[in-house]
């Protein structure tokens, strides 16, 4: 009988569908059945080989051997996990398998991870395709009940190919070209680059921000309420003419105020759509802090091991049609206490779709996300699990209420001539906001309880007061500012751009939902961002090598425009070999100008320490966890850490303290001037623990209750025990 190869991501959801499918026999890297071997690879086990595999000549770093554009580019195994690809391919070439299934996450990453194994493999049998959302038992065998051909998405994997190669072709030679060029650890690259231009952008309207005082008045009446002053050309409650304000604040004082009008507006706001997972990394970092590539981390978790979330890597905010009919199944699944009562009002009434959060249109390879229909103990989740599942099944349970309504009343009153104003609202309808009364509200609009006024109204004045401010500069980007400056980089972008900007419109980002937190990540990594607090700084190296780079390739708007790129040749609308001619010539053209620039780099953070394996002085860089010290000679490569943030709190402030120095002599220090050493610090920890519930007591008490209770306020108080210094 013969028998069907399931190709697996991970370890993990191999055993799910090993179990689902009836295999049960243990072998070397893979789970067999009657019908099924189940097997799975490590994440990527094939990539793209190094530049040295095509030749001695690449061996070394030259400027004279670029650009590099072999063809065609080679598959590699890579090392660390090839006992797990000869695994898998030797499953794969089985005379008694006829065909195989792709189970990898159902994406273009995924479609790349198993395809390059199956090329690599040199395997070539019929493939079918496993498209799931979510990895619990019921949609595995849905899944499996539903199998795709493998040729739908060969455009798919066509793009995925494209987005590799051509990384490799303008990083790789962008990368060697400026390290060469100027004997420095330069990296660069399609998306990064960009990324970091949009950085020092708003650093430079930031620099060059000037700020403007400006001027407004506010009138407190005898009944308690506050009038603002609007001006009557402009309706502007602010000026930027003091020498306006000053007169009409003699004029005025000691006047009554008399009501022109008393208006009440009934109004709506809906829920904001389901999360795509950049929306949902953006919210992440905004309440808890968290990075993108740890939201995307917690995310896995919550549905690869829990199982109670769906498909993370998706760029859509909708739902498609055929998944209503089991929204009810979905808010049985997640009927703890803290969500049973908004959950009860949802299921009172049918569930109605609509285009808000259903449209089939807007969803292409996965929809938003949700919760599965399968359920979990809220306990049985880390804290920061717990978090992330919230936002998204409140979000998932706003969409399905209804609108918050409420009424608004404009007052509108004169002193003399000037026009004065005042707003104030009443909830007839909370709708979807009760879902978020414990978060802190996002609507900071001004708003006052409003005495009962009708027109004609006189109003004594108690108070008249000038007002003044100062105008803002933009923000700096943290994490979720900066993914929303990827997701859709020409709302950032300055004037010069603004033709190429109506030609791709606003649906080019940068990277995908997918790769956003390693660009981040990359960007930390090579030292060209730094973190303050929330805010991301770019470094005098990531400056110096936006002078350096060609201008194409600073330009976000430009990569946004490959990305489209990609997508056309996902959907087969472009060839991949177009796209990657394209980028073959602009990698030539990138080469030739770094090779001609009379540009100089110069290393600005060098300390008088001298590297133990090659003498010259060492680079002290601020790393994402702490100060490194680093080689400045790239061909050394010397590294060395010498502090790292901790998770240990300052007894003072509570802020994370900073680990320095070596051996005996290591301290803790904090940002407000608290100096420990090591061995007070871990008297104070001894005995704060000695007066605290261990961690590992609190979990086996949590775990020993049922699902009630451990939601009560007492199971949450001691799931929320601070257990760290």
């Amino acid at each position: 009988m013969s028998k069907t190869v399931v190709l697996a991501e991970k370890p993990s959801v191999g055993r799910d569908l090993a179990r689902v499918l009836n295999c049960h026999k243990k072998g070397n890297g893979f789970l067999e059945g009657d019908k099924y071997i189940v097997t799975w690879a490590l994440g990527h086990l094939v990539t793209l080989a190094d530049p040295e595999a095509y030749g001695d000549n690449y061996k070394s770093w030259r400027l004279e051997d670029l650009p590099m554009l072999p063809s065609p580019l080679k598959l590699v195994v890579i090392k660390k996990t090839g006992k797990q690809f000869q695994s898998v391919k030797s499953q794969l070439l089985r005379k008694d398998v006829s065909d195989i299934v792709i189970a990898t996450d159902a994406g273009r990453e995924g479609e790349l991870v198993a395809r390059w194994i199956i090329e690599k493999a040199r395997v070539n049998k019929p493939i079918k395709r496993l498209w799931i959302s979510s990895v619990t038992d019921k949609a595995i065998k849905e899944g499996f009940r539903k199998l795709r051909n493998g040729k739908e998405y060969e455009n798919l994997y066509a793009s995925a190919v494209a987005r590799s190669e051509a990384d490799w072709i303008v990083g790789l030679n962008a990368t060697r070209a400026l390290t060469t060029k100027y004997n420095a650890q330069l990296s660069s690259g399609r998306v990064q680059t960009p990324t970091l231009a949009m950085i020092a952008q708003r650093e430079e309207e930031i620099k060059g921000f000037k700020p403007k005082k400006y001027y407004g008045m506010k009138a407190a009446t005898t009944n308690g309420l506050t009038l603002t002053w609007q001006d009557a050309k402009t309706n502007d409650v602010r000026t930027f003419a003091e020498e306006k304000i000053d007169p009409l604040l003699a004029k005025l004082k000691g006047k009554i105020a008399t009501v022109e009008d008393v208006k009440t507006t009934p109004k709506k706001t809906y829920s904001p759509a389901l999360y795509d997972l950049t929306e949902l990394q953006r919210d992440a970092n905004k309440r808890f802090g968290y990075s993108a590539k740890e939201t995307l981390q917690i995310m896995q978790k919550l549905y690869e091991q829990h199982k109670v979330l769906t498909y993370p890597r998706t760029d859509s905010r909708y739902l498609t049609s055929d998944i209503v009919e089991t929204i009810k199944d979905r808010l049985e699944a997640c009927r703890t206490k803290e969500y049973a009562q908004v959950i009860a009002k949802i299921t009172k009434q049918p569930i109605k779709a609509n285009k808000s959060f259903v449209d089939d249109a807007k969803v292409s390879d996965h929809h938003a996300i949700i919760p599965t229909e399968e359920s979990v103990p809220l306990s049985a989740l880390s804290d920061k699990e717990r978090k992330i599942y919230d936002l998204v099944i409140k979000r998932f349970l706003a969409v399905l209420l209804p609108a918050h309504q409420y009424e608004q009343t404009v007052i509108t009153a004169k002193i003399e001539d000037e026009q004065f104003t005042a707003k104030g609202k009443r909830i007839i309808v909370q709708g979807w906001k009760e879902v978020f009364s414990d978060y802190p509200d996002d609507d900071h609009e001004e708003e006052q309880k409003l005495p009962a006024l009708s027109k004609g109204d006189s109003l004594s004045i108690v108070s008249l007061t000038k007002t003044t401010g100062e105008t803002k500069p933009p923000a700096r980007f943290n994490e979720a500012a900066l993914l929303s400056a990827m997701e859709n980089p020409t709302k950032y972008m300055a004037g010069e751009n603004k033709d190429l900007i109506k030609t791709i419109g606003e649906t080019g980002g940068l990277g995908t939902v997918a790769t956003r937190a390693d660009i981040i990540e990359k960007l930390y990594s090579s030292f060209l961002i730094e973190k303050k607090g929330k805010e991301i700084f770019i470094t005098t190296k990531g400056k110096q090598l936006l002078q350096l780079v060609p201008a194409d390739l600073r330009s976000p708007v430009l990569t946004a425009e490959w990305e489209q790129k990609l997508t056309k040749i996902a959907k087969g609308s472009l060839s991949k070999q177009a796209f990657i001619n394209e980028m073959k010539q602009y990698a030539k053209e990138i080469v030739n100008e770094i090779k001609n620039s009379k540009e100089r780099f110069k290393h600005d953070n060098v300390t008088g320490k001298k590297c133990p394996e090659c003498s010259k002085l060492l680079l002290e860089v601020n790393g994402k966890k702490g100060k490194m010290l680093v080689c400045q000679d790239r061909e050394c490569g010397y590294r060395k850490g010498v502090s790292q943030v901790t998770n240990a709190r300052c007894p003072n402030c509570h802020k994370k303290l900073e680990l320095r120095g070596e051996g005996e002599g290591q301290i803790f220090a904090c940002s407000c001037g608290h100096r420990e050493k090591m061995s007070a610090f871990q008297a104070r920890r001894k005995k704060n623990q000695n007066s605290k519930v261990s961690k590992r007591d609190v979990d086996k008490y949590m775990k020993k209750q049922d699902e009630g209770f451990a939601n009560n306020a007492l199971a949450d108080a001691l799931a929320k025990l601070n257990l760290k210094e």
